[in-house]
Parts: structure tokens; C-alpha cells; sequence
């Protein structure tokens, strides 16, 4: 599979560049994720210059919206860490997007904002300086920190948008021509629909005119269409629509197709995980037949390695 490239916030792939100089090595990124990943580790207290062991830092309460200050000092570096952010921003040619949990600079959720030098947080809805400026530049990128990436439902979301994010971002690379985008989309039709079939309506259509629009324009249309459409959130309700389609497009008899009807209905009802229809449906569209290869081809049964082992989980 194509390689996505992943932006991480540097400690959490074991460099040791926290304010304690110290690390946050995670075990699913360095570990199961890592041989099937290009990392760019970023560091931004590292690159604004603060080196290490430094002060701890935290948002606090201003006129001008939060500000980025040092406990001790009392120096603000929201300026200089904006500054650095849009930089980066502009730079930044990735699949997606691990920052550090809790982070004042890298936090995506629940950061806290304090009345001032003293007092308790007044609330915890912030994001990160740097992280919000990146997020704002890359609204479709695929974004999150390590703490949610121990929920198996956004690990598995996570990791199926970033190879798709990296498929696309290697088409769109080469020397593509209208046939190789229309053959990219049929693989990925089903995948489409299960996310959102406004989206796979969308991205269709667009196709449908790839030997009308002028290139670059159709494949800026078709990226916009396509990450938005993934960002959206499937389900056991889309899974069990797609796995219906596919199931109607390969050629079994009367036994072995209730059979894998009743294991769809186990997975609708919580009694499998996708995993096990996905397979079982791989499987029976082994034969010979177009109808057959296109679905041996959809990504949606394969949306990444299989090694990372992200839908053996069952819907809650």
C-alpha cells in the first residue's frame, strides 16, 4: 500500500523533547502503525527556540483572546508561536496529523484557559495555539492526539483516512490522465458511500466530466469532494448498506449467500466486528468476472494493512 505521510508531534514518537526533557513514546504509533507510516515529527517549542528542559507553559485570558505564557517568566509567546504555526501551515504536504493530548501549543481538545498568572482554569474548550492555527489552514486533513487514539473506533477512522488521504495524494502526484482518476474512484466507490452518499453522489459526478473539466480544476474538485466525504463518520448502518451492495454483485448459491447474510446481520447487531464480513465477502468474490474483480478491488475491504488489525473491534 501507498505510504501515508503523517505529521507527529515529535515526543510522542520518542524524541525527547518535552519541557522535562523527557519523551511521550506511544506504544500503537511507534510500534503497529510505525513500519506502514512516513512520520514528519514537529516540535514546535523546539523550532520557536525553547530548547530543553524548559518552562511549562499555559493559555491564559486576555482581551485579545488566549494567550500563550511561560509559568515562571511571565513571557508571552503568542506571537512568536502563531507566527511559526502559519509557516508551517503553508508548508505542510501530509496525510494527516498525531498531536500531542493536553498540550498547550499541540492540544486539540479540552485544553484549559486561566484567568491569569494565579486561579483555576476558568474552562477546558481550548485547543492549542499551534495546533488550532494548523487545523484552521487544513480544515479536511485528518486530525488527532494519542489520547483519543486509544478509542478503537477513532484508531480505525484515523487510520482509514490517512491511506486514503495518501492513495489520492499519490494519483494526484503523477502524470495522471482522466481514465486512471475514473479507475482510482471505482475503487473507492464503496468506501465513499459508507462514509456519505452525498459525498459519493458528489465525487461521481465529478468523474463523470474528467475528460470535459481542465485537469488541474477536476482534481482539485475531486480531492475537496473526496476528503470531505471521508470526514464524515460511517457506521454499522452504512457498513451493512455497502456489504448489501457487494454482496449482490458476486455470484454464490443460495447457501453459502444466506450464510453471509446472517453474518451481516450479526455485525448490524453488534455481534461481530466488520472484520468478519469484510473477509468472508473478499473470499466469495475470488471467482473469475468483472463483477468479481471490482469487488476484490474496493477499498472499503481494505482500507489499510491488515497487519494494524483496527476492525476487530465490535460497534457498540
Amino acid at each position: 500500500m501507498t505510504r501515508p505521510r503523517v505529521a507527529v508531534s515529535s515526543c510522542l514518537i520518542g524524541e525527547p523533547v518535552r519541557y522535562n526533557g523527557g519523551h511521550s513514546r506511544d506504544r500503537f504509533l511507534s510500534g503497529p502503525l510505525d513500519p506502514y507510516v512516513d512520520w514528519v515529527p514537529i516540535c514546535p517549542e523546539m523550532e520557536a527556540g525553547l530548547g530543553t528542559p524548559r518552562e511549562t507553559l499555559r493559555l491564559e485570558r486576555s482581551g485579545a483572546g488566549p494567550r500563550l505564557m511561560t509559568r515562571t517568566t511571565r513571557a508571552d509567546l503568542t506571537e512568536r508561536m502563531t507566527a511559526l504555526a502559519a509557516a508551517r501551515a503553508a508548508s505542510l504536504d501530509v496525510d494527516g496529523y498525531v498531536f500531542k493530548s493536553r498540550s498547550p501549543t499541540c492540544g486539540v481538545h479540552g485544553i484549559p484557559l486561566y484567568p491569569g498568572a494565579d486561579g483555576p482554569p476558568i474552562d477546558r474548550r481550548h485547543r492549542g495555539v499551534f495546533a488550532a492555527r494548523v487545523i484552521d489552514a487544513h480544515p479536511s486533513l485528518p486530525v488527532e492526539d494519542e489520547g483519543r487514539l486509544n478509542d478503537a473506533v477513532l484508531r480505525e477512522a484515523f487510520a482509514e483516512r490517512i491511506f486514503a488521504h495518501a492513495r489520492l495524494r499519490e494519483l494526484l502526484a503523477g502524470d495522471w490522465r482522466p481514465r486512471d482518476l475514473v479507475g482510482f474512484h471505482a475503487r473507492h466507490k464503496m468506501q465513499l458511500l459508507a462514509h456519505d452518499p452525498a459525498g459519493y453522489r458528489a465525487t461521481g459526478a465529478l468523474v463523470a466530466r474528467a475528460g470535459v473539466r481542465p485537469r488541474a480544476e477536476l482534481a482539485a474538485g475531486y480531492a475537496e469532494a473526496f476528503r470531505a466525504a471521508l470526514s464524515k463518520k460511517t457506521g454499522p448502518g452504512r457498513n451493512v448498506n455497502v456489504l448489501h451492495h457487494l454482496l449482490g454483485m458476486v455470484s454464490l448459491d443460495r447457501s453459502r449467500r444466506d450464510h453471509l447474510l446472517e453474518v451481516i446481520e450479526a455485525y448490524r447487531a453488534g455481534l461481530v466486528p466488520l472484520s468478519v464480513p469484510a473477509t468472508l465477502l473478499r473470499h466469495d468474490a475470488e471467482g473469475e468476472g468483472t463483477a468479481a474483480a471490482y469487488v476484490r478491488a474496493q477499498t472499503f475491504l481494505a482500507p489499510y494493512p491488515e497487519e494494524l488489525r483496527l476492525r476487530h473491534h465490535v460497534p457498540a
